[in-house]
């Protein structure tokens, strides 16, 4: 094997590529990137079993072939390669790569060990690279990290016609963005659960590109797998990871259909009062927020210990309520928030609040919430 490629291009595809590899590989050909060369120029991959990533690019191939590689190694001397053209070749059990005066000798692994890479299930749809990224950014904000509750540690995706909607929960709190999409059949009806970790990455790593194809199995060959694509101008990527199992729990309903109070705050105001007034806040206890008289009061602290209160000009609708949240929470979910005014929600102070945005345009609906449980307040 025998090729040429620009050191950027081949650096920045290593480089995604590598990022899906395992820290602990069960077995040491995990570790390893595959690079194989053909005609049509270079296709690199990576597969743990869970999660694969594939990129092609453009090279001269002057010998096809196939070598696999220590990966984080690969990506690390690509980072440190000069901005010259690059050369790598085969020579018996180890590849040697070359760029301008550097020189590197690489051990090789048996190629033939290494796993086959799971194949695209048919897409099922597009959407634009940019506003996926944007909305699992968004979504996976409620996902748990208990791997002892592995089905919370996914995103819900359902997909219903022309709409995309994604969910996540931890118990706690509870994610909901919706966003249009373009299905490849105007009637699909589909739903998955897929890691959240894998599809955090994966949006972000795919928003160069102008769109997003999502290829969910639905019956037959490939069942339990999705996978994402893009094309950018070096080429095009691929993920495929495999669905979580297990019943994700029925959230949509937690959402209520009436709300007895309701606050709209400034939202930048509202997360600079949270975060001071939370430095007083003891580990695992709530900041009070008091709604009344067109006023927000956030309180922390208590007793004998450090205590702080701040109050921020809001417009208050309904009964007047005080009630009480995780003070990370919250400004996880007013993180999440695009729009400038944050509207919170409730039915009653012991019951969970709903966070949205709220624009100074009348036709626009906000298509991110954020449900949050609220906290026992110290007496």
């Amino acid at each position: 094997m025998k090729f040429r490629v620009e050191r950027d291009v081949f650096a920045d595809a290593v480089a995604w590529a590598a990022r899906t590899l395992p820290v602990r590989p069960s077995t040491p050909v995990l570790a390893g990137l595959l690079i194989e060369a053909g005609p049509d120029g270079l296709v690199l991959s990576t597969f743990d079993y869970e999660t694969s990533a594939r990129a092609t690019l453009d090279a001269e191939v002057h010998e096809p072939g196939s070598v696999l590689v220590s990966g984080r190694l690969l990506a690390d001397i690509c980072r440190s390669l000069p901005a010259k053209p690059l050369d790598l070749t085969l020579d018996g059990p180890r590849a040697s790569l070359t760029c301008g005066s550097a020189r590197f000798s690489l051990q090789t692994m048996p190629v033939d060990e290494y796993p086959t890479i799971p194949q695209m299930p048919a897409a099922t749809g597009t959407v634009p690279s940019e506003v996926f990224a944007h909305a699992v950014g968004q979504a996976v904000t409620a996902a748990g990290r208990d791997d002892m509750l592995p089905v919370l540690t996914g995103v819900r995706l359902e997909i219903d016609g022309t709409t995309l909607s994604l969910l996540a929960t931890d118990r706690f709190r509870l994610s909901l963005r919706e966003l249009d999409w373009s299905p490849s059949t105007p009637d699909v009806s589909v739903a998955a659960l897929v890691p959240a970790k894998v599809l955090g990455d994966t949006a972000r790593s795919l928003s160069a590109g102008g769109e997003v194809t999502i290829a969910l199995s639905q019956t037959g060959v490939g069942e339990g797998l999705i996978g994402f694509e893009s094309k950018t101008a070096g080429g095009v990527r691929r993920t495929t990871t495999r669905l979580l199992d297990g019943e994700f729990p029925k959230v949509r309903s937690l959402f209520p259909n009436e709300r007895l109070t309701f606050a709209r705050v400034d939202k930048a105001t509202l997360i600079d009062s949270l975060k001071r007034v939370s430095l007083v806040a003891e580990r695992n206890t709530a900041v009070q927020l008091t709604f009344a008289d067109g006023v927000l009061t956030l309180d922390a602290g208590s007793g004998d210990e450090a205590q702080a209160s701040e109050a921020v000009e809001s417009t208050i609708e309904g009964e007047d309520l005080t009630t009480g949240f995780n003070p990370q929470f919250l400004l996880d979910g007013l993180g999440a928030i695009d729009e400038p005014v944050v509207e919170l929600a409730f039915t009653q102070a012991s019951k969970p609040v709903v966070m949205r945005g709220v624009s100074d345009d009348s036709d626009h609906e906000a298509v991110f919430r954020y449900l949050l449980m609220p906290r026992r307040l110290l007496s």
